[in-house]
């Protein structure tokens, strides 16, 4: 699997889900989302459905979900937010808050 980039049309659709959604906020500028970047691919390649979200393009979702420092990472399960993080964590932190809204 690979992090998928979302947009503002497709979003309230791809968080539907009765497994965890996690969603990575983050913008092409900013170093520490280059370093989380890699990681979520990681997270992605162990099973989890990750989305990318790019806070430049899509502002308004930005907004919407409070995100106001990158990288913000947010948890959904069917179309809830359950959980987040704010910054870089490793890949087993972020699996361990996947597991725990399972």
């Amino acid at each position: 699997m690979t992090v998928k980039e979302l947009n503002e049309s497709d979003f309230k659709h791809a968080i539907q889900s009765k497994k965890v959604v996690i969603v990575d906020f983050y913008a092409h500028w900013c170093g520490p989302c280059k370093t989380l970047g890699p990681i979520m691919e990681e997270v992605s390649s162990e099973g989890y459905t990750v989305y990318s979200v790019d806070v430049d393009e899509n502002r308004a979702l930005a907004q919407a979900y409070s995100v106001s420092s990158i990288p913000t990472v947010l948890f959904f399960k069917e179309g809830k937010k359950v959980d987040q993080f704010v910054g870089v964590r490793e890949k087993e932190d972020i699996i361990e808050m996947a597991q725990s809204h399972s």
